[in-house]
């Protein structure tokens, strides 16, 4: 324990360091800067995979059996399921271990708004004051900014992330999706995430938030690999365009739709759902383009919202799109999916019972227990994209988020996999 209950961490000194390394070293001098600081004998960041089942630890120092290579940097996966990494993962809630010798093994999240980056382990000499979690929680918080500044300059997180390699239209599909799959707000909570078949399927999905709306979008194009890939990038780009000049929901989708039929090859087309939440009065509406309809979550029952189909994107120029009304409510859960979802080689997997299964996870472990349980039920065998956006809405008036080192600690702290809340 220390003397003192003096600040521990100096921010602004791990701040400079950032500034003075070089973007690919930035996160390496920041977490070595924070040991110095804490007397850690040893620091290590751990960064999420892109199959949200893994933890990878990045290095270019000792040489690590079974670990994959790129020049001198290293990637060891470290599968979650069943770890003390995920437990952390999940929680979001710091976890120290008291080492024989009078140390400390620290776990600690690094997270942005609920987007779980990764975690940092530490190897303490005592076991840390509760003061002394909390800044070095803190600091880990921190160092989710200087990973997401970082990587906007080097592949190497990209890299080590993939635990395979991305095929062209798996390479072009991640750069449709948006920079985080999970945000939480004062009155939502989103999580989103694609499950890839082997033979890519066109599906993404996107969101942005601004000061009035919350805007979402899932799309399923038609085809497979590059010509699938191409005809998403098309739509989706049209969308954002659309979206960024000012268009309300139904300008977007007729803006998006004669994108389609002027620039893509004839008989091409994408399914797709765009909805709009109105921050100020809670209303939600949402255009249908031919597909799978949503589910929603309320009171413990799961049923489906059941929606006026139109015709996909693509397939009748100059057509005006339907804008429909969605009912929501605080505490309703809505989960749009592409019908990668419903396989004909998954027909043990019942989504509707998945979903009120997992009522009592956050968002984030929601769409990843229905990617896993998409996987189990065709075998791993996907013969489409599984995509899913898990909204949930707590309703009020604009407002800030109860929000400690990068989460919420009122909805982090979901249990595992198979346990309830009480």
């Amino acid at each position: 324990m220390r003397a003192s209950e003096a600040p521990l961490i100096d921010v602004g000194a791990l701040l400079e360091k950032v500034e003075a390394a070089a973007p690919i070293d930035s996160v390496q001098a920041v977490a070595a800067s924070l040991g110095e600081m804490v007397d850690a004998r040893e620091v290590n960041l751990l960064v999420t995979d892109f199959t949200g089942r893994s933890v990878v630890r990045l290095t270019s120092t000792d040489r690590v059996d079974g670990a994959r290579s790129h020049g001198v940097e290293q990637a060891e996966t470290l599968p979650l399921h069943g770890t003390l990494h995920e437990q952390v993962l999940r929680t979001q809630r710091p976890h120290v271990r008291a080492l024989d010798d009078g140390g400390a093994c620290m776990t600690v999240p690094v997270t942005d708004r609920g987007d779980a980056i990764g975690l940092l382990e530490l190897l303490l000499p005592r076991y840390p004051s509760p003061q002394e979690v909390t800044e070095i929680a803190n600091a880990a918080h921190a160092l989710a900014y200087v990973v997401i500044a970082a990587r906007r300059h080097t592949d190497i997180f990209e890299w080590g992330q993939r635990s395979q390699p991305f095929a062209l239209a798996a390479e072009i599909q991640r750069r449709l999706l948006p920079a985080s799959y999970t945000c939480e707000a004062g009155q939502f909570t989103l999580a989103g995430w694609l499950e890839p078949a082997s033979s890519v399927g066109g599906d993404t999905f996107d969101y942005t938030l601004d000061r009035d709306s919350l805007q979402i979008s899932i799309t399923d194009a038609v085809g497979h690999q590059v010509s699938a890939a191409l005809l998403a990038t098309l739509l989706v780009g049209s969308l954002r365009n659309g979206r960024r000049k000012g268009l309300d929901l139904g300008e977007q989708a007729g803006y998006a739709n004669d994108s389609l039929a002027e620039n893509a090859p004839a008989g091409q087309f994408v399914t797709g759902q765009l909805m709009r939440v109105d921050l100020h009065s809670g209303t939600a509406t949402i255009v249908n383009a031919g597909h799978p309809f949503p589910l929603r979550l309320r009171n413990g029952k799961v049923e489906e919202i059941e929606l006026r189909i139109e015709p996909p994107f693509g397939v009748v120029p100059g057509k005006t799109f339907d804008v429909q009304t969605l009912s929501l409510e605080p505490g309703d859960r809505i989960v749009l999916l592409t019908d990668g979802m419903q396989e004909r080689n998954a027909v043990n997997l019942d989504v509707a019972a998945a979903l009120a299964e997992s009522a009592d996870l956050h968002p984030r472990e929601v769409v990843h227990e229905l990617g896993s349980a998409i996987l189990h039920a065709t075998g791993g065998e996907l013969q489409d994209d599984a995509t899913m956006v898990c909204l949930d809405w707590y309703g009020g008036p604009p407002r800030g988020r109860n929000s400690e080192q990068g989460a919420d600690p009122d909805i982090a702290s979901a249990p595992l996999a198979g346990e309830r809340r009480n």
